[in-house]
């Protein structure tokens, strides 16, 4: 005689949180897919540690797989695991209330076992209410791994209650087999391809075969979990062309795993080229974020810092206390602290790999150096490590050959107090910078600056190692007396020169003096130390803001022969010399690049040529 139907009306608490999973709790319907399988992993997985002291189970030759069905035309998605199954209390006491969870139970029982390595995900009874989002009605057929168990059917409509009822034992296998009859505005679920989808974007990586209308679908291994002698570079290559969606090759590889203070597993990869390099605009995120092989969000941008965004891979944490749809964190402090830690884990690997092979992180710095300048520009936390990972020349390098600043100060003069750099166009313009004359004179390395991006280093790296950076071309440097040119102009020439000069260049220069830098240039225009410089004020322009106003300060080389000849005719050849004098200083600005008209200029040259053929 078969058992009756008992029919049970849900507590008053299921009743409430259906109504939350149905209108509120997730932001996407197709998340109860991924809530379905992670469920049934999570009865294949309490199954598997079941084998493990239990010798007699129901159905012991069926393997531990997750199978789904689609039927388009009875409009159902049918989701069925061969794990641990329920039965009739555990049926009722699972589905029916909310107080107690079967994950929830489990876990605890494991705690008191101290079988601490279950792979379970959240609590069962939440996930499993997900399917009346896409659902009028949901059966349940199962049957427990205890061979006595009854082979059951639970039904409900998700609203006014559940029934249960005894059916032939041919109709079950163990495990669960979950129908779910779609509503109509629901269809797309009964299709193969739209269900394919959501598998490969968040089930990829379930331990346990999931096969879909008899397809396995989910191929690829989760090799974050393993250790690292445990994967080839095959299949680092393998993994990172499919979860980059790549075709070239990883340039490089992090894979890092901790346990604590953060439980970590992670493989990251740096890409093989760098899109934005080829204007393809700005890139975005490409680390994604999982929670013990599932997918919890892909690429969230406030994982790691936007100037990591070039990395592609994976982060998986078990410690992430996700709220009770899984897609927002509930400590945001912790999701946090993982990216810091992550951050700090890929920039300590950068300067590995870089004392490990050179040659191999120069590449990479050409490729994505930019980034690294971009994080010293806008994050404080970072900036000492990133800046040990610049790539530069210098006026005692090869052209071609780059150094960095930790060997800049194996090379800087024991007395040395500060690290010195210009900023330019180029290389060559800025060795031909008269800037550059004083510390070529005094043997005073100065670093090559030529990307534009360069501009805003300096208002977050101020220093390095304790060390001031300080530009060769800001005014009011301390730099060493050279042995003075027996043939230069005397104090009171010089005096003498630069009061008459102010009285003629005042509207260009804020102040004019006799400077120690200077050795084969005759003048020199010196930006205060809180002017923008040539590149920044070309940024200005360029974005339609306007240029701040700042009057340079002129430097004079008392022992060249042009300032010299100057003094000599500012009195017999008034007007040739004030014409010199403002040419000279022209001549600095434009080598500042601080002249706004050139077409002025060079009409003021032409007048000053004129000038000197008419008194030849």
């Amino acid at each position: 005689m078969s058992t009756p139907v008992t029919s049970q009306p849900f507590q008053a608490e299921v009743k409430q949180l259906l109504d939350i999973v149905i209108h509120s709790l997730y932001t996407d319907k197709e998340i109860f897919v991924r809530e379905l399988v992670s469920n049934a992993s999570d009865a294949l997985e309490k199954l598997r540690l079941k084998q493990a002291t239990s010798q007699a189970y129901y159905q012991a030759e069926q393997a531990l797989e997750i199978h789904l069905t689609t039927d388009s035309e009875a409009n159902t998605l049918t989701i069925q695991d061969f794990g641990i199954g329920m039965n009739r209390d555990e049926l009722q006491e699972n589905l029916g209330t909310i107080a107690h969870s079967g994950t929830k139970a489990f876990l605890e029982q494991l705690k008191e076992k101290g079988e601490s390595n279950s792979e379970v995900i959240g609590q069962f009874g939440v996930g499993f209410y997900s399917a009346f989002m896409a659902g009028d009605t949901v059966d349940v057929y199962t049957h427990s791994w205890d061979e006595s168990a009854e082979s059951l059917k639970w039904s409900s409509d998700g609203a006014t209650g559940y029934t249960v009822e005894e059916v032939p034992a041919d109709e079950t296998a163990r495990g669960c087999r979950m129908v779910i009859h779609l509503t109509e505005e629901n269809k797309e679920f009964s299709e193969e391809e739209r269900i394919k989808s959501i598998l490969e974007k968040y089930s990829n990586f379930v331990a346990f075969p999931i096969l879909l209308n008899g397809e396995r679908i989910n191929t690829v291994e989760a090799i974050w979990l393993k250790g690292k002698s445990e994967v080839s570079e095959e299949q680092y290559e393998e993994f990172y062309k499919f979860i980059a969606h790549a075709h070239d090759k990883p340039a490089s590889t992090f894979h890092f795993n901790a346990d604590a203070p953060l439980n970590i597993n992670s493989v990251i990869f740096v890409p093989g080229a760098n899109p934005e390099q080829f204007g393809m605009g700005q890139t975005d995120p490409g680390v994604s974020l999982y929670c013990r092989k599932v997918l919890i969000e892909d690429a969230p941008k406030k994982l790691l810092p936007e100037w990591l965004r070039f990395l592609r891979g994976v982060v998986d944490s078990e410690d992430l206390p996700l709220n009770i749809s899984r897609e927002t964190m509930q400590d945001s402090q912790l999701f946090q602290k993982l990216g810091k830690t992550i951050t700090n884990r890929f920039l300590k690997h950068l300067e590995k790999e870089a004392k490990k092979d050179e040659a191999k992180h120069l590449e990479f710095f050409h490729k994505f150096g930019r980034f690294l300048k971009e994080g010293i520009a806008t994050s404080f936390d970072h900036k000492d490590a990133l800046a040990g990972l610049l790539r530069f020349e210098s006026s005692m390098t090869e052209p071609g050959q780059f150094t960095n600043f930790n060997e800049y100060l194996d090379r800087s003069k024991d007395d040395q107090k500060e690290i010195y750099y210009l900023v330019g166009e180029s290389r060559k313009a800025l060795e031909s910078s008269p800037y550059l004359e004083a510390f070529k004179a005094r043997n005073l390395e100065v670093i090559f600056f030529t990307d534009n991006i360069d501009n805003y280093l300096f208002d977050m790296l101020r220093d390095f190692k304790e060390k001031p950076l300080v530009s060769a071309a800001k005014s009011n440097l301390e730099l060493d007396t050279l042995e003075e040119d027996a043939n230069q102009l005397s104090e009171t020439e010089s005096n003498d020169l630069i009061g008459w000069l102010k009285n003629r260049v005042s509207d260009q220069v804020s102040d004019v003096k006799v400077g120690k830098r200077l050795v084969s240039s005759p003048v020199v225009a010196l930006m205060p130390d809180d002017a923008p410089n040539a590149q920044m004020r070309e940024m200005f322009k360029a974005m339609g803001q306007e240029v701040p106003e700042s009057k340079v300060e002129l430097e004079i080389n008392p022992s060249h022969d042009l300032i010299k000849q100057l003094n000599g005719i500012k009195d017999e050849k008034p007007e040739l010399a004030d014409a010199v004098a403002k040419q000279l200083t022209g001549n600095a600005l434009l080598a500042a690049g601080l002249v706004d008209n050139p077409q002025a200029f060079v009409s003021e040259l032409n007048e000053t040529l004129g000038s000197l053929l008419k008194s030849s």
